[in-house]
């Protein structure tokens, strides 16, 4: 069973940066599209960032343009490069696998974000 384990969360400020990590266990890492998901109290965790195995990317609307999804298949972990943050920002992110955009495994623990001055 792959485990997922998500850090590099924190408390920053608006329009601060943050490098989220996504380190993946097993040996199938690299077929697989990969994305970070955002949830917030009460909502449905959604898609914000996804790399394919072909490393082609797509972002949401809401943060195209501030944040980027690299991957190193050889360290097994993907990460998520987050500028000019914003408090709407502020959510538990969380990575996963997938394929067809159906999340491949279970959730890992995530990492908290918060945007706040």
């Amino acid at each position: 069973q792959v485990q997922l384990v998500e850090s590099g969360g924190g408390l920053v400020q608006p329009g601060g940066s943050l490098r989220l990590s996504c380190a993946a266990s097993g040996s199938i890492f690299s077929i697989y599209a990969m994305g970070w998901y955002l949830q917030t109290p009460g909502k449905q965790r959604d898609l914000v960032a996804r790399i394919t195995a072909g490393r082609n990317t797509n972002y949401a609307d809401s943060v195209k343009g501030r944040f980027t999804i690299p991957r190193d298949n050889a360290k097994k972990t993907l990460y998520l490069q987050m500028n000019s943050l914003k408090p709407e920002d502020t959510a538990v992110y969380y990575c996963n696998a997938d394929q067809s955009l159906t999340p491949l495994y279970s959730w890992g623990q995530g990492t908290q974000v918060t945007v706040s001055s």
